[in-house]
This record gives C-alpha cells, structure tokens and sequence, in this order.
C-alpha cells in the first residue's frame, strides 16, 4: 500500500499564498485548455462526412473518434499520478504541447509530403487523432485537480462549476463552429483553430502558475501505468466494436479482448497492493466518499453520455431535424446542464453541503429521465425542449459537486489521484453505458419496426398490406435492412407526399406526351424502388416518345402490312390478312370485303388503301386516348400504392425509434437511481468554511 500518508515535506498551500488575481489568470489559462480537450470531442463530428469524402477513408470513419477515446480514458489516472508526484505545471504544459502538435499533424493529414505515412490520409487522421487523446487526457484530468490547489475548500464548488459550464458550452459550440469551418474555410481548420487558443493558454500557464507540487517522492509505477493501460484498452476496444457491429459479442476477438482486460485487471491490482506509490491506491477504496462518488460517477457517466447521444438520435429519427442539427438541438439540454452547474456550485459554497444538491440533483434527473422516457412519435418539439431542460438541471450538479467531494475526501497530496480516478469512472461509465445501450437499441429497433409494420399492415388493404406484412416477416427473419442508416435524416410526411406529387406530373407527361425530360425524371426517381413490382415494371417500361408513340408506331406498323398485302394484287394475301386476329375487327372485316378484281386495278388499290388509311386515322385517335387513360390510370394506382406504403414504412420506423428510445431512458431511470442511492451512502461531509477574518496571503512560490 501507499507509504504517504503523512504530509510530504516542503509542500506549499497554494490557496493561501496566491493572490486571487493570480488565480484567475491561473483559472483562466487552464479553462482555456479544458475548453480545448472538451471542444475537439464537438467540433470535429460535424466535418466528419467531408472528411472522410476527401480522405476516401469511410471505413475506417468510426476509427476517427474511437482513437481519441482510448488513449484519452486509458491516460486519465496515469497523467493524474503524475501530477501529485512532480506537480501540475510540468503535466498540464505537457498534455496541451502534445495536444497541439496531434491537432496541428491532424489538420495535415492527407498532405502530399507526408506521402503514404500510416497507409494513407485516413490512417493517419486516426493515428494522429490518437496523439491527441493522449493530451488531451491530462488536460481533463489535471485541470479538475489544479483547482483544489487553488482555492480554498468553501471557494472550490463554485470554480469547479466553471469548468462543468466549458463541456457544455463547448457541446453548442463546437458543431456550430465546426460547420461553419467546414463549409467556409476548409476542414483542416477544425485542428488548427486549436493553435492559437492553446498557445495562449500555454501562455498564461507558463507565466503565472507555480509547479503546484504536492511535495511527493516518490518512484513512478510504470508496472501499474502499463496494467492500466492494457486493462482500459481492450475493454474500451470490444465494447466499442461489439456495440458498433464489426465484430459480434460472442465472437473470438470480442472474447480475447474482454480476458485480456479481465488478465490485466488481476494483475493491476496485485501491483498496486505492494508499489509504495502506487498509480491507484487502494486505499482510496476504503474511504466511502471516494468507492460511494466513484461508483455513482460510473452511473452518471453511463447516464450522461446515453441522454445525449440517444437523444440525437431521437430528433433525426423521429422529430426530423438534420444530422448537422441534431447537435445543436440540444442546446435547451446544454442550458440546463450549464445552470445546473454553475448554481449547484454557487449554492454549495454558501450552504457549506454539497450532498444535499447532489441528490436533489439526481432527483431532477430522474424525474428528466422519467420524462424523456414518455416521448412518442408525436411528442411535441417544445415538451423535448422541456424535457431537455429539466435533464440539464439535474445532471448540471454532477460535474461539479462529485469531484469536490472527492477532493475533500483525500489528503491534498492525493488530490490528483483521486481527482482523475474519478474521472477515469465517469468516461468509463460512458463508454460501458453506450455500449449497452446501444446493443438495446439495435435489438429493440428491430423487434418494434416488426411490429409496426404488421400494425400498419393490418390498417391497409390489397397490395400494400401484402407488401407492408413482408416487409414485418423479412424482419423478423433478419433478412431485411428496413431500419436503415441511424445517421441519414428519415423524410417527413409532407415531403414524401410532395415528391410523389411531382413523380405523378412527370409521369402523366411522360405517357401523355412523351416528354424525354419528364420520362429521364421518372425512371431515375428513387421513390420507383418502393413501388410494387408490376408499378416498378409499368413505369421502367414507359416507351420513348409516351404510350401515344407507340399507338402511332402500331398503327403504322398494321397499315405497312396492309398496304403491302393490298399492292401484292393477291386476293390470297390480302384474305389471309382479313384472318389475322392480332388486325381489328372492323379492319378484319373491310379486308374481308374486297373483290379479288378490284386488286388488279392500281387506281383501286389506291383507293382501297385511302379508305383503310381514314379508318385506321381513326381508329388510332380513339386508341391513342384509350391506351394512355388505361396506362395512366394503372401507372398511377401503382404510384398511389407506393405512396401508402412509404408513408406507412415511415410512420412504422418513426414510432419504432421513438418506443425503443423511450424504453433506453426507462433503463436510464434506474441508473439515476443506482446512481442516487451511491450517493445516499456517501457521508453527508461539511465544506470546510475559511476562518473569520481569514485572507489570503501572498506570498513568493516557484514558477
């Protein structure tokens, strides 16, 4: 176990030798470098798709975020120990130069010089994307710990609710500012903008904050740090490629992956039980603030990241917004969560209690889960944003108050520790959680679109229940592909009506007129693929120049046959001709009628043919009409089943996503409750309050 226990020599209290001033500029360089790690993980999902266009990189698309998220989670309680032992300063300026140079080497990516470095453009955006995780990891985990060397216990609530506002101000930022690079100025420049906010805040951090040393000596477990590291990966690797789909759960690499993190773990703990300065004491676990606020930020975690993403979701799929949207539609979500956290600290310091507003908190939560857990296919936009709001306000204390609590749990030497070990729960919840959450959602995806599809069959008649019952049986046998790409927004029903409105004119013209430009429209229209197959067949088979043409081309074609057979002069031709049950009738029966004499004569046969020529004028005008309403109106009963049967398979995966995001914020109910009795078995400690007349002294600390 840990052999320091008692306070290391030589440590300074920085809250009571800094000046407030100073803190500030302290605070304001180290939330500029938070908002740096907290909006890379916005802003770079909006320029994804043009990323991946120019890179021609979509398989390996996921691979882009997945990067950031492993070296990020895995570093956390690594670069955490490192701070106690050789104090935040060294760690943080560390985390931001490494961060820099992966954004700078991201925003490259795909240059020319770098030739075929790592396979390609692609490849080298997730390596590098992994660069940056790995800064970025010190970046969370040191700043959180920077403000309990800052700031006295009674002040910290209300700074470390500052630093909860940053992630939620980056989640409104970032896609906004994300697309506006992309679409304005170039892709790259989603990296680059990190440039020149991280040398300034490089530069307040090297000119004003001191070592903050906790004053440890202490050898580095890098035995520990290789464990943690071998545990986290592979464990984050299958949760993320079971719950995404490359491999299945039950498969060998999923399975070799989970014993290899399983191994590891064992050997962790073996370690940490005999280094004298451990990466995680154990120790720590008897403390019941820390296992109780760890366990509980393990269920906010799951929580937090499930609410947003799967809410997202919820507005592409269900309300309808766009993809690039759909971020910036849960900026009432976002304002909760910033008042909720920036309050929740306010009220703390004043009330000297941070338990009370945490469960009060999670409380608000699951009352927002509750609700979110009501929505509908028909739910209105103005209750989501209620919803969202309420979430917000109940997940906001969260940020703040559990990483205080913890802090005033440990010696301040154990601060960094304790601090990022915390957060190393938190993202691991994350990642666990929206893994389970997302095998429920493709379970339940498929299992209620079955359903709604046999609903909206049973609600139709003729072709398109028959269509609408197979497409539910295909289903349920796993041999259809209904439910779709999750991030394509579904069309709405006014819009779908509106496309075949314009199917329905470019296809009367095309039977009625022949127009080459409504006829190319028609058969390249994507809507013909939900036709059924005798109106895909119809419609694929318009004629050039419209069904009129081919009455015309028929027609002629009869008359040559006649003329020929009539000019012949033999009655036998022209006889055998009045027997063709393919001619019509009346034509049968003229044909039928000629003398054989009057063959003989060319001014009779030119007579004879002018006659059969008005007949057939004739005949074609009242044929022309008839063949194009007969076509028409068969094209278009096909078009009018189409129809039916897209709005209903619409309504059906609209009503699916809703029912299955509604049952995942069910599940999510009882994680807030998980969550709130973790927290109900923390002690109920009180801040520790400054003395009467007590201020802060100045004084000369290391640089």
């Amino acid at each position: 176990m840990s052999a320091h226990t008692a306070e290391p020599e030589g440590r300074i209290d920085y809250a009571k030798t800094l000046d407030l001033p100073t803190k500030r500029l302290i605070l304001l360089g180290v939330l500029l470098g938070l908002f740096l790690s907290a909006l890379d993980q916005t802003i770079v999902s909006t320029a994804l798709p043009r990323i991946t266009q120019e890179l021609n990189g979509l398989s390996l698309y996921s691979w882009v975020t997945t990067a950031y998220l492993l070296t990020n989670t895995a570093l956390v309680p690594i670069y955490g120990k490192l701070s106690d032992l050789y104090g935040r300063k060294p760690i943080l300026m560390i985390g931001i130069v490494i961060f820099l140079i992966g954004s700078a080497l991201c925003g490259l990516s795909g240059e020319p010089f770098l030739g075929n470095l790592f396979g390609g453009g692609m490849m080298q955006l997730v390596v590098f994307r992994g660069l940056q995780g790995v800064g970025a990891a010190a970046l969370g985990s040191v700043a959180f710990a920077i403000i309990a060397d800052l700031f006295e216990p009674v002040d910290r609530p209300r700074y470390q609710g500052l630093f909860g506002a940053v992630f939620g101000l980056s989640s409104v930022i970032g896609p906004l500012l994300g697309g506006f690079l992309t679409d304005q100025v170039s892709w790259r420049w989603v990296f680059y903008v990190n440039l020149p906010i991280g040398l300034i805040a490089l530069a307040f951090i090297a000119s004003k904050m001191p070592r903050l040393a906790s004053g440890l000596k202490a050898k580095v477990d890098w035995l520990g740090a290789f464990l943690i590291l071998v545990f986290a990966v592979p464990l984050l690797l299958a949760l993320t490629w079971g719950a995404d789909g490359n491999y299945a759960w039950g498969s060998p690499q999923i399975l070799g992956l989970f014993a290899l993190s399983a191994v590891s773990l064992i050997a962790f703990l073996f370690v940490e039980s005999r280094h004298e300065s451990p990466i995680l004491p154990l120790t720590l676990f008897k403390n019941p603030t820390f296992a109780w606020g760890a366990l509980a930020r393990f269920m906010i975690g799951a929580g937090f990241l499930g609410a947003i993403l799967f809410l997202s979701l919820y507005l592409v799929q269900v309300q309808g917004v766009s993809a690039t949207k759909a971020g910036t539609a849960t900026i009432p979500l976002t304002v909760g969560l910033i008042i909720g956290a920036i309050g929740s600290g306010q009220i703390a310091s004043r009330m000297g209690r941070y338990k009370p507003l945490m469960l009060i908190g999670l409380i608000a939560a699951g009352l927002g889960f509750f609700a979110l857990s009501t929505l509908n296919a028909d739910s209105s936009y103005g209750s989501v944003v209620f919803r969202m709001v309420l979430l917000g306000l109940g997940l906001g204390p969260a940020l703040p108050l559990y990483t205080t609590a913890l802090q005033l749990a440990v010696k301040p030497w154990e601060i960094g520790v304790a601090t990022s070990a915390g957060q190393f729960f938190q993202q691991m919840g994350s990642t666990i959680g929206t893994a389970i959450f997302g095998a429920i959602l493709t379970a339940g995806v498929s299992s209620n679109l079955a359903t709604q599809f046999a609903a909206q069959a049973a609600s139709n008649q003729g072709t398109v229940a028959t269509t609408l019952q197979k497409i539910s049986d295909d289903i349920k046998s796993g041999n259809s592909k209904t439910s779709g790409d999750r991030s394509a927004t579904p069309e709405k029903p006014e819009d779908i009506q509106a496309r075949f409105a314009t199917l329905r004119e470019n296809l009367t013209k095309a039977i009625q007129t022949g127009d080459q430009q409504a006829l190319s429209a028609v058969k390249n229209d994507p809507f013909i693929k939900t036709l059924p197959e005798n109106a895909r067949t119809q419609l694929t088979g318009i004629p050039e120049g419209g069904v009129p043409a081919q009455v015309k081309a028929g027609f002629a074609q009869t008359y040559a046959t006649v003329e020929q057979a009539v000019n012949s002069g033999d009655a036998a031709q022209v006889q055998a001709l009045a027997g063709n049950t393919q001619l019509p009738q009346a034509l049968r029966d003229n044909l039928a009628q000629i003398p054989a004499p009057a063959l003989a004569s060319p001014q009779a046969r030119a007579q004879i043919l002018a006659g059969i020529k008005q007949g057939l004028d004739q005949g074609e005008a009242q044929a022309e009409q008839q063949a194009t309403q007969q076509a028409l109106s068969a094209a278009l009963s096909g078009v009018n089943d189409g129809e039916k049967i897209t709005l209903a398979s619409a309504r059906a995966a609209k009503v699916a996503f809703a029912d299955t995001i509604s049952s995942i914020y069910r599940y999510s109910i009882v994680v807030a409750a998980l969550a709130f009795l973790a927290t109900l078995m923390m002690p109920n400690l009180e801040i520790p309050r400054r003395a009467k007349g007590e201020r802060a002294q100045p004084a000369h600390v290391e640089i």
